[in-house]
This record gives structure tokens, sequence and C-alpha cells, in this order.
């Protein structure tokens, strides 16, 4: 019989610009309440598991001193933007294997250190140094799909413009997302011009502070309604030979596939779902590479409101990343979290009713010729 993984308890911090607070601030408020809600002592952690992207060497270990929590074995995880999800895939196949049977995974990250802009390219891949060199960025590279999908598909900026307009309208109901502000359509459209077809408020916020951290382990919590980790699943992209179909999230169906399998269950049978909405282009691809939507039926899918709160299959509820922001080692904890308070029945004021199965979703970095550095998909369930 498989060992069942349970997430007992999740908090984090709000997304924000967090000035007066250092990246060991952050990990010790959102660990020392993913261990309240667990009901644990630090003294029952038997690992932890650090994800991070821009922090440097053994941070994880410098963020836990304080709390004198030390001794236990340290992973420092570095996976881009699946950081926080792949260091959760890795602390669940050693619950699995019987190493541990309580674990406590945290990400963090501190942008604004960073000082603005939009994120920085790959550096050590010198195909991806070169296009650095000629002005390429992550919005411009989500850009050209965005003017592939709407001529593909014989849309206007309108059907993107439609998901900010979604997410943020559920980020102006969650107290932890940096954006709580609702838009309008037009808003949207007439904001800022950063890479056409995409404006700033398609964008989501690159220069956000915070952390995330749930607790693991083998043994059942007490909970009414113990949230388990039915499915996960991490892989990387494949080399990209000629050329390639840019509106094809391949790494993502393939990961996707691979979950759904694992938890035995069908696309139709997910309640709800945070995925990578770093730029609302990707949003209407992941649709369908989730198979929440038939290939081509994205937009008809969004234009039906069945991913909106109150829809069949809410999608983002806690403001996704162009809402919520997108602090990139904490991101894909960060939505476990919310998928935990989202079972739980928790999620307050942006409550998905009678959710009982969650997907997350989580892309991570880009290389020359690869779709993808690392694609994770996880599936939950009370």
């Amino acid at each position: 019989m498989a060992t069942e993984v349970y997430i007992a308890g999740a908090a984090m911090t709000q997304f924000a610009r967090h000035d007066q607070k250092s990246m060991q601030d952050l990990v010790q408020e959102a660990a020392l309440g993913a261990l309240s809600d667990a009901g644990l002592m630090s003294g029952d952690v038997q690992a932890m598991y650090s994800a991070n992207v821009y922090g440097g060497m053994i941070l994880g270990q410098v963020l836990v001193r304080d709390l004198q929590i030390t001794g236990p074995a340290l992973y420092n995880v570095e996976n881009a933007c699946a950081s926080g999800a792949t260091a959760v895939q890795l602390a669940k196949q050693a619950l699995e294997l019987g190493i541990y049977d309580t674990v406590l995974v945290w990400g963090v990250e501190a942008l604004t250190q960073l000082g603005g802009g939009t994120i920085p390219l790959q550096r050590n891949d010198y195909k991806t140094t070169l296009y650095a060199a000629q002005g390429m960025t992550l919005p411009s590279v989500y850009a050209m799909r965005g003017m592939r999908y709407l001529h593909e598909r014989d849309e206007t900026p309108e059907i993107l413009a439609r998901v900010a307009v979604k997410n943020r309208a559920a980020g102006a109901r969650n107290p932890y997302a940096q954006q709580q502000k609702e838009v309008t359509l037009e808003e949207v459209l007439t904001s800022r011009p950063v890479a056409e077809p995409l404006t700033l408020l398609q964008c989501c916020p690159s220069m956000v502070d915070g952390a995330a951290a749930v607790v693991l382990t083998t043994k059942r919590p007490a909970s009414a309604k113990p949230v388990r980790i039915r499915a996960s699943a991490v892989q990387s992209g494949h080399q990209e030979l000629g050329c390639d179909d840019i509106l094809d999230a391949e790494i993502t169906a393939r990961t996707a596939q691979l979950a759904y399998d694992q938890a035995g269950i069908s696309p139709s049978e997910v309640n709800v779902v945070e995925l990578h909405d770093a730029f609302t282009i990707a949003e209407l691809l992941y649709y369908e590479a989730l198979q929440l939507a038939p290939h081509g039926e994205g937009a008809a899918l969004l234009r039906s409101g069945s991913t909106a709160l109150g829809g069949r299959v809410p999608v983002n509820p806690s403001g996704g990343l162009l809402a919520k922001g997108h602090p990139l080692g904490a991101t894909g904890v960060a939505q476990m979290v919310e998928m935990v308070w989202q079972l739980q029945g928790r999620a307050t004021g942006r409550q998905v009713e009678g959710a009982r199965v969650a997907l997350t979703q989580c892309t991570g970095g880009g290389i020359a010729g690869v779709d993808h550095a690392a694609s994770s998909v996880h599936i939950l369930s009370v």
C-alpha cells in the first residue's frame, strides 16, 4: 500500500514590498505559522527543504539559524520559478521512502533587493546571453506568444485583458496578495504598453518579497479535512529542433498527464486550480495544456465564466501571479497554501464552495532551444 503524504500545516506572508523585513524575517513568519497550523514544534521536524532563486549559497541554513532549528538535514533547492514546487516533490519522495515522517518546506524571495526592472534572463546559457544582448526579455517572449495566439485563434487583445480582470478581481479579496484592486477591461487595455500586445496590467509584478511554508507528514492529521498530496510530477523540457509551435505548452501538458495518472483522476474531477499566470497569455495556454478546455477552446472557457470565482472550475482564486505577485522561490509553495485553505474551507472572501480536488501548476526558467526548463503539477484532495 502506498504511503500517504499529508499537508498538516500551511502558512505564508503577504506578498508585498517588505523594506523593513529580511528574508530571515519572512521565512520565520511563514515557517512558524505552518508549524503552528500543524500543531507541531520545531523539534518535530526531521528535515527541511528551502526553495529560492536569487538568495545565494546555503541560504536555508542562514534563514533558520535564528530559529535555532539546526542539526536536521536541510536541502537548498533551486529550479527557477518551479523551485518551491520542486522542493515539495523532493520532500514527498523522501516521506514516501520512509526516510522521514515529518518535514518542513518553504520558499522565499526578496526581489525588491534587485532594484527593479524585469527578472534577468539566464546568464550561463550562451545562447540566452546572446538573446539578452539583443534586447530579449521574458515579457517579449510571452508577447510573441500573445501575438501568435491572437492571429491563430482570430482573437483581439480583449481576450488577454479578460484574464487580468478576472484574476485581479480575485486578488482584491485576498489579504495576502500584493495587488488588491479590481480593474476594468479598459484599464487593462490602456495601461502602459510593455511588449505588444501585453500591457502593464497583463504582467505579474516582478518586484515583490514573500515566503510560504508547508509541513508535510505521513502521520494523518487530526483535522476534520486532512489534505493529501495525490500526485506530484516534475519534468524538464525537451529540446526543440526546427520551427517549434510557441503556443504548444508541451512540458506542462506532459507533466499534467503524469499527475492525472498518478492521482487516478480525470481533468474534469478538478474543482479548483492555481496556475502560473506570469502573463495573461500563459493562463489561456495552460487551460488547454491542463485539459481544462479542448485544444483551441481556452478563450471560450474564459468567456463562459467557468474559471472565475463561482464558476465550474475557478482558476487562480488567490489572484494568481498577476495579482498576488511572483516571488519566484515562494510561488510554488504559496500555490499549495492557497489550495489547502480552499480545500479546508479557510479561504475567507474567495472560497470555492465544495472544493475537494485541487491542482497547482508552476513552470520555471527558459534556456535556448528548450520549452521551459522545468514544470511541476501537484494534485491535492480531501
